[in-house]
């Protein structure tokens, strides 16, 4: 079988976006006849969906979206469902849902890496805004297996366990609880624009993850995490109606004054990175990823800070200039995941050296498509007699 090695088609000097501070360190960036590039300007299409459409529509549909939440979650104890990392999205997303008079639970994804700081953060969060909160524990065992097969098969988001166990988790809570709506702390203004080549777009590919498990995997068998397949994903969806809200991106979101209003009205404290308050994921992405694959994700954060007004490309430039993080917490990182892994430096040193593979080597989700479109047709009716008995009580309702 041919490994799918990363095909390094643009041969081209060093270039880096007019604009922004993306630059050909990714493979699929373009530039137009100014120097922008591809990233920035589907990045100003997004802003024209959502951000800089006229206020009264923002704010209606805004309105409309959280009503309605309301109206599904009548006489029950809450009508959302939220994941609360500690991080400053995830933060002021569940700020926003209490300011708007929703009653959401939190879920806090506890895979073994938080930091001191994001417990504590947590804490103050969830006493701040009178939250209820579940922790949902993973295996240890089970998760360090998966991540220390990802890590083996030298595929570049080795986040994927993280990110699709994180969205089962709140799936499979939401309808234990009947709860229809997960509110998502991603965003355009702080989020948007991550290169398609550093991280890998279907997160919720369960077929690729249990594949790079089985080839990399030490023979433990898989039977805690939460399941996320095609067929999950279409009966949490299809039958039991649970939506995905990025309710961010319909409120106005200036990151220094977020972290500034958070810090005051929650006690919180920053981590001094995006999504630093995992241990795992600070040290891949200040770490791994720069050494191993070449890729600075602060390039892709900060662009999208730059295309949102929110701050200059020379200061993000400087910031660049900076080391990904403190390089003596880098030291004691390195070593807190080798011993949380079992690797001995030099296995380490050999998952760095290894070549880049594409995480579509290992097989994609869409091989077993035929199965999911006979099941799907086979559920078409069904699915429309619940479809609109849903929307009859709702239409009764108001």
């Amino acid at each position: 079988m041919r490994i799918l090695l990363l095909e390094m088609t643009k041969v081209q000097e060093y270039k880096q976006c007019k604009r922004c501070v993306l630059d050909t360190t990714s493979n699929t960036i373009d530039f137009d006849e100014n120097g922008i590039c591809n990233y920035c300007h589907a990045f100003d299409r997004q802003l024209t969906k959502f951000i800089t459409i006229d206020p009264q529509l923002r704010k209606r549909n805004l309105d409309e979206m959280v009503n309605y939440i309301k109206l599904c979650g009548e006489n029950k104890k809450y009508d959302c469902i939220l994941g609360l990392s500690g991080g400053v999205d995830s933060t002021y997303m569940a700020y926003m849902a209490k300011k708007l008079g929703l009653r959401p639970m939190a879920v806090h994804f506890d895979n073994g890496w938080n930091s001191e700081l994001a417990v504590k953060n947590i804490e103050n969060i969830v006493s701040k805004l009178e939250l209820d909160l579940i922790t949902y524990v993973i295996n240890w065992e089970e998760f360090k297996e998966m991540q220390l097969a990802y890590l083996k098969a030298s595929v570049v988001d080795i986040e994927v366990p993280t990110d699709q166990l994180i969205f089962a988790a709140l799936h499979k809570i939401a309808v234990q609880n009947g709860i229809k709506f997960i509110l998502s702390g991603s965003n355009i203004v702080t989020e948007y624009g991550m290169p398609s080549d550093w991280a890998y777009r279907n997160k919720s590919d369960q077929t690729n993850l249990l594949n790079i498990y089985k080839a990399f995997g030490r023979g433990k068998t898989l039977t805690t995490l939460p399941k996320f397949d095609l067929f999950k994903k279409f009966a949490y969806q299809s039958l039991h109606g649970i939506q995905t809200l990025a309710l961010l991106n319909y409120i106005d979101f200036n990151k220094a004054e977020v972290k500034k209003l958070i810090t005051k009205e929650l006690n919180w404290r920053d981590y001094g990175g995006k999504h630093y308050e995992s241990i795992f994921t600070r040290f891949y992405q200040g770490y791994i990823l720069p050494v191993k694959f070449n890729v600075d994700k602060r390039k892709a954060h900060l662009s999208a800070l730059i295309c949102s007004g929110q701050i200059t490309k020379e200061e993000a430039i400087a910031e660049l200039e900076e080391e990904t993080y403190d390089p003596i917490l880098q030291r004691e990182d390195k070593e807190f995941v080798k011993k949380k892994f079992d690797l001995t430096e030099l296995e380490f040193q050999d998952i760095l050296k290894r070549t880049r593979v594409e995480h579509e080597f290992y097989g994609v989700e869409n091989e077993s498509a035929f199965s999911f479109i006979t099941y799907k047709a086979i559920m078409a009716l069904p699915v429309w007699g619940v479809t609109n008995w849903r929307r009859l009580r709702n239409k009764l309702k108001r």
